[in-house]
């Protein structure tokens, strides 16, 4: 009798052993009381008297699929995002709320379509880091009692209707053209700097502008066997009658 009363405690004992991962948490329900938290480990629990709900301290991703807000400037957007969080403190995330991930997904999803109403368009586009990091301080704000830290929110794709694509499209194409005249015309306004300055060393020089002249027709008509005709100022005739004078004294 002895015996079956012993095989019946080692039995109970056996029945009561839990094992707790080294990335969980254990929180033991005596008799339906939060009594503790155990650490990873082989634990012992009273079979009927106590539960353990295992929770998993690593970072939980959830994606928070498509929301249709409308901006403060009006206009309809599709924005999707994704909430990386973690349990800190696990009698928390079981005592006082009952689904915390599902929480934690609707908060977030709230939170989102708040931001995002208070703020134009331009405003979305250009500071989504910053949108993102004010939704993530109004989540925690709520989170913390349930013993949540939110990690990170990342907004990911923005859906802009398509009318609103096409204007963006041609507001872009018309700053790259006003982009292309500026550029092109301070290229000018450079070339035209540098003819000037190498006019004026031409000038300098006895005879530069003519020869320059000479250099320019002899380009403008390569095939030999075809004429031209230039009707020439006077200055470059005597500019020829200079240099032909300056040749004649050398000799």
């Amino acid at each position: 009798m002895n015996f079956v009363w012993l095989w019946i405690i080692v039995a109970y004992l056996i029945l009561g052993l839990r094992v707790i991962n080294q990335y969980q948490r254990g929180v033991v329900l005596t008799l339906g009381k939060y009594s503790r938290t155990f650490s990873p480990g082989l634990k012992l629990i009273f079979v009927g008297f106590q539960t353990v709900i295992n929770v998993d301290l690593r970072i939980v991703t959830i994606d928070i699929p498509q929301q249709e807000t409308i901006t403060k400037d009006n206009v309809p957007v599709g924005i999707n995002a994704v909430v990386y969080f973690r349990v800190k403190k696990a009698e928390d995330a079981i005592l006082n709320v009952e689904n915390y991930r599902y929480a934690v997904s609707q908060y977030a999803m709230a939170a989102l379509r708040d931001v995002i109403g208070g703020v134009e368009l331009d405003e979305l586009l250009t500071k989504r880091e910053k949108l993102a990091s004010d939704i993530k301080s109004i989540v925690e704000s709520r989170t913390d009692e349930w013993g949540i830290e939110v990690v990170d929110i990342k907004m990911q794709d923005i859906e802009l209707p398509a009318d609103m694509k096409r204007a963006m499209a041609k507001q872009a194409e018309s700053e790259r053209e006003r982009r292309a005249i500026v550029i092109k015309s301070q290229g000018e306004i450079q070339a035209a700097e540098n003819l000037a300055r190498a006019a004026d060393i031409l000038k300098s020089v006895p005879g530069g502008i003519s020869i320059r002249t000479l250099q320019t027709i002899e380009k403008l008509q390569p095939d030999p066997s075809k004429m031209t005709v230039f009707a020439l100022p006077i200055e470059v005739l005597e500019g020829i009658k200079m240099i032909n004078q300056n040749k004649e004294e050398k000799q």
